[in-house]
């Protein structure tokens, strides 16, 4: 029986072996493995910066950054971290330089080929929290030991916690030994802790993530064409997790081998192209269709808020009774059923976020802190005598500009002249250091008028870094905002605060006691109180909470969604691909060979 037993598992594993060893990929007509299908689809809108420590203020960005890149941890259905690029880790209470953790790599490359280091990590980290740079992302770093000094410019970037023990073993040593190491691998989740490429940021310096060929990732997919022709090319890296000198198969852990968007076409004649075989994937719709296709879509909720932020230097946002005003006057039902994919927000923070840990809710716990309905009585109570004219700023998109103009409409009606300002991009030109020639690359405006606070209202997309509410909610108080120091401020408050303008130090203590806090409980009663703080001062004004939709063609299969909402292509079947490969790909394709 034993025996029999035996033979029984060495042929199960025997057949397991012989599954992953196998092929997805098709023969072309001289008999040589072709390289994969060629998906045509709408991925999701434009982006033309590929910086995943830049503010993620648009969910189309953050669709596309995680295919491109992948940090030490990832969320699992549930929320629960699980090991990415991280293969082993080790603690260590009794470590001289104070308690730290070593983490070993697992082996994998860039794009490009090199392989992810320890230093990569290192450079990344330390960027995120040099006040040099802005990144709101910081404050999840904060356990480190400096590194909250090092962004207020207390010490230099040198002194962080984290160094490389070797080419594949990492050092973190913490802040003080009561960090919560679960929430803290919960965190590395976050797309903007990711490794980067000192090189890389060295050559090209603040356009590395805007010229498509500087952007080297180490993702399960790499940027090959993005900018003014309206086409965003992603293609598989022959290089994630695999072993280039073995006899592996090109798609063993990648599938498809390119996503192709071609924005040129119009969103409606993309709908049509799925008729005709022409595309495959719409992971956006038109909003006139959006009813008519709810049924049918694949929808996950996303951990973002669409909110409009007041720039609260300026009259009439700088009173909190207005901005609190205009918010009543808001009809989140509404605004839900012009998205169709969307549903009224409650607070600032949206479900998915924990509370004391991954199996417990920050939003059922707080509750709900925002009518759906609008109170336009009130509303008016509040406002008051203020009168005036201002612009909302938005993102050149469908769904963005009819938010907007809903809301331009309701406040039009309480005396307040509003327009909407469309933002645009424009190719600017540099010198690429590696060829010494000209290159071109485009720029956004919204961008710019976000990070530099130049706007009166603008629409954002407030996507969460992790499931920490800390990290949303820290943003606010101007020690945790990310934006560095003003180092030619006069005596009195040097830091800059949250792009809003808003800079309260009853904010602030609230804030740091969430951060001092011995327990989880005691962490999480202070995040409500932030943001309930946060709801009653009102910089931020949450609508409605995100889903992502997609709908597909019946001959792909193999999609996954992952905790943050984004839709997973690294399994994605395309059945008899070779069918549909242009007839130009196919003849490419027909003189690579399968190693």
């Amino acid at each position: 029986m034993k025996k029999l037993l035996a033979l029984t598992l060495a042929v199960v594993l025997l057949s397991a072996t012989l599954v992953s060893c196998g092929t997805t990929l098709e023969k072309d007509a001289e008999g040589n493995l072709d390289r994969g299908a060629v998906i045509n689809m709408y991925l999701t809108d434009e982006v033309y910066d590929f910086d995943p420590q830049q503010p993620v203020n648009d969910d189309a960005k953050l669709k596309i950054l995680h295919l491109l890149f992948e940090g030490l941890t990832k969320l699992n259905s549930k929320g629960k971290w699980e090991k990415a690029m991280m293969d082993s880790y080790t603690v260590n209470p009794d470590d001289r330089d104070g308690y730290s953790i070593t983490i070993e790599l697992k082996s994998s490359k860039w794009t490009d080929g090199r392989p992810v280091q320890a230093g990569d990590f290192v450079t990344s980290w330390k960027r995120l929290v040099d006040t040099n740079n802005k990144g709101e992302a910081a404050s999840l770093l904060y356990d480190i030991k400096n590194a909250r000094a090092i962004n207020l410019g207390d010490v230099s970037v040198d002194d962080l916690g984290v160094s490389a023990v070797d080419t594949y073993t990492l050092k973190v040593t913490f802040e003080n030994d009561n960090v919560d190491i679960d929430r803290f691998f919960t965190n590395l989740s976050s797309i903007a802790l990711v490794p980067l490429r000192e090189d890389v940021l060295a050559r090209y310096g603040e356009t590395w993530s805007s010229v498509t060929n500087a952007v080297i990732s180490n993702g399960p997919f790499a940027v090959k064409a993005a900018g003014e022709n309206g086409e965003i090319r992603l293609e598989r890296s022959s290089y994630y997790y695999r072993d280039t000198e073995s006899n592996e198969y090109l798609d063993t852990y990648v599938i498809p081998y390119r996503l192709i968007t071609d924005h040129s076409v119009k969103l409606e004649d993309q709908l049509k192209g799925m008729d005709e075989n022409s595309v495959f994937y719409l992971g956006n719709l038109p909003l006139d269709v959006r009813a008519e296709y709810a049924k049918k879509a694949e929808v996950a909720d996303m951990m973002s808020t669409m909110s409009f932020y007041f720039n609260t230097t300026d009259a009439p946002f700088n009173k909190a009774e207005v901005r609190r005003g205009l918010s009543l006057a808001l009809d989140r039902e509404k605004i839900a059923e012009i998205l169709t994919f969307a549903e009224a927000a409650e607070g600032v923070i949206p479900e998915g976020a924990f509370d004391t840990s991954y199996k417990t809710s920050f939003r059922k716990e707080g509750g709900k802190l925002i009518e759906s309905s609008a109170n336009v009585s009130e509303a008016k109570k509040l406002i008051g005598n203020a009168k005036g004219s201002f612009t909302i700023t938005v993102r050149d998109n469908e769904a963005d500009i009819a938010v907007a103009e809903y809301a331009a409409e309701v406040w039009g009606e309480l005396g307040f002249k509003v327009k909407v300002d469309v933002t645009g991009t424009r190719a600017e030109t540099g010198i690429d250091p590696a060829t010494k020639s000209v290159t071109e690359y485009v720029v956004d405006e919204y961008d710019e008028a976000y990070e530099s606070g130049d706007f009166d209202v603008i629409l954002v997309d407030m996507t969460m870094a992790s499931p920490d509410a800390f990290g949303t909610l820290a943003q606010f108080a101007a020690d945790y905002s990310g934006n560095g120091i003003e180092m030619d401020a006069e005596a009195g408050y040097p830091y800059y605060p949250h792009v809003t303008g808003f800079d309260s130090e009853e904010y602030l203590a609230i804030i740091e006691k969430a951060a001092k806090a011995e327990s989880a409980a005691d962490r999480a009663a202070a995040l409500h109180e932030a943001e309930e703080m946060l709801l009653e001062e009102m910089p931020v004004c949450p609508l409605v909470t995100l889903q992502s939709a997609y709908i597909k063609s019946k001959i792909l299969s193999g999609f996954d969604t992952d905790y943050y909402g984004v839709t997973d292509f690294k399994r994605v079947k395309m059945k008899n691909y070779m069918d549909y490969k242009p007839d130009e790909e196919a003849e490419e394709e027909s003189k690579s060979s399968e190693k």
